[in-house]
């Protein structure tokens, strides 16, 4: 390919509109706005061939940390979200699948005894807030029994394993409609229809896990493993995790606005995380970037952003301070990030101009900017149509019954590198 320095175009070979998404351990749970393992794969083969270390500092649920492995890349991802993490481990940790297919085997097992009745193991219900307004009683009876049977699991990986299985089945049978990614109850009706097979959901999604694990154990070159940390880039990189420019390549999907308004990853994983006994679960939306409100229009000195917030701010001020607030947050977690890229190292950043009051920003103009006051030059802007991106297509502007508007329907694929 040719590189196109200093240009946004559109390329429809990037929108890899009938691509399986879901190869590999790339099958592990679902999950918001998800980037497609096809983007982050080519973002390697054409900028990262001679990498030895991958960056994702909003890693989600591991998809570049996937692919990175897969290419014989060691990587490091890291993310505020503690189910996010859990099932980025899982994606990345190579488990013999025989040991897999013996863990299983003793499940099915399990699951036959209890249900003829003879699992004398009385399970520990949790005990958080609106237990039963999300989970029928019985639906919580045998969950508790499938996290019993996890917790007995000696095997740190294989827990791990099992306990994004649980996730996943969690949400699946809870009393939420599963379509949305924030927290609204079924029904009256749907809930008295509703009567999942816990055990038999949480086998099917066993099987499906460990056959990913199959073909990502097949196909992974080399001895490339990944680290994965909780640390928050706003406020900093420790050093001992990562020296100053000791990155070859960063690949990352960022959030494109505030989780409150956006996308809501803490309500999507609150049950989850509840479940899984990971404390102050419902805190994440408020730890990411732009989660908590300052009551301040920053002027950063780039007349588009400059510009959207004071529009917005005509029409709504409170929103204009979410905008700011980000994008405060959204600034230094650059500057944090720029500092551990090596010399010509690659930023690939894959980003969305999500729309406030109806007035579009243009994150990709704003990443760009950041990079380049910290020291990158850009070398091109891919735009890309989201045909199977798992996200909110619409809103509403006014909060009125009624009316809404476009979001998000395409990606900008931001590539820079550092002077």
């Amino acid at each position: 390919m040719q590189v196109r320095y200093a240009q946004k175009y559109r390329d429809e070979t990037w929108d890899f509109r009938t691509a399986d998404t879901k190869q590999y351990t790339h099958c592990f749970h679902s999950y918001p706005a998800m980037m497609i393992p096809q983007v982050a794969g080519r973002i390697l083969d054409e900028f990262g061939k001679s990498a030895e270390l991958l960056f994702d500092p909003y890693c989600g649920t591991g998809t570049s940390l996937v692919e990175a492995n897969l290419r014989g890349i060691n990587a490091i991802g890291t993310d505020i979200n503690p189910l996010a993490r859990l099932i980025a481990k899982a994606k990345t940790t190579v488990i013999p699948i025989e040991i897999l297919d013996s863990y299983i085997n003793n499940f099915r097992n399990f699951v036959f005894m209890a249900k003829l009745g003879r699992i004398e193991i009385k399970p520990s219900i949790p005990n958080f807030k609106n237990i039963d307004y999300w989970f029928k009683k019985e639906t919580q009876y045998w969950l508790a029994l499938i996290k019993r049977f996890i917790q007995d699991i000696e095997n740190e990986n294989v827990q791990v394993f099992f306990k994004v299985a649980f996730s996943e089945t969690v949400r699946e049978v809870s009393l939420t409609r599963n379509s949305e990614f924030k927290l609204y109850r079924m029904t009256q009706e749907q809930i008295e229809k509703f009567n999942p097979d816990v055990l038999s959901i949480m086998i099917s999604k066993l099987i499906r896990n460990r056959n990913g694990m199959a073909e990502y154990v097949r196909l992974k070159k080399g001895n490339a493993v990944t680290r994965i940390y909780d640390f928050n880039t706003v406020v900093g990189i420790p050093h001992q995790v990562l020296p100053p420019q000791s990155v070859d390549i960063v690949v990352t999907s960022p959030p494109y606005g505030d989780s409150r308004t956006t996308v809501a990853y803490g309500q999507f994983s609150r049950l989850s995380n509840q479940w899984l006994g990971f404390e102050k679960a419902n805190e994440v939306d408020k730890k990411s970037m732009g989660g908590i409100r300052k009551k301040i229009l920053k002027k950063f000195g780039f007349e588009p952003l400059d510009s959207v917030i004071q529009k917005i701010s005509a029409v709504n001020v409170k929103r204009a301070y979410d905008v700011s607030s980000f994008y405060i947050d959204y600034e230094s977690s650059i500057k944090n990030i720029s500092k551990v890229v090596k010399k010509n190292g690659i930023v690939a950043y894959v980003v969305g101009n999500r729309k406030v009051k109806g007035i579009e920003i243009p994150h990709d103009e704003i990443t760009r900017y950041f990079f380049e006051k910290n020291g990158f030059e850009h070398l091109e802007t891919i735009m890309r149509y989201i045909p199977n991106k798992r996200m909110p297509k619409r809103n509403s502007p006014s909060n009125m019954i009624g009316e809404t508007d476009t979001t998000i329907n395409f990606e900008y694929i931001v590539i820079l590198r550092r002077k």
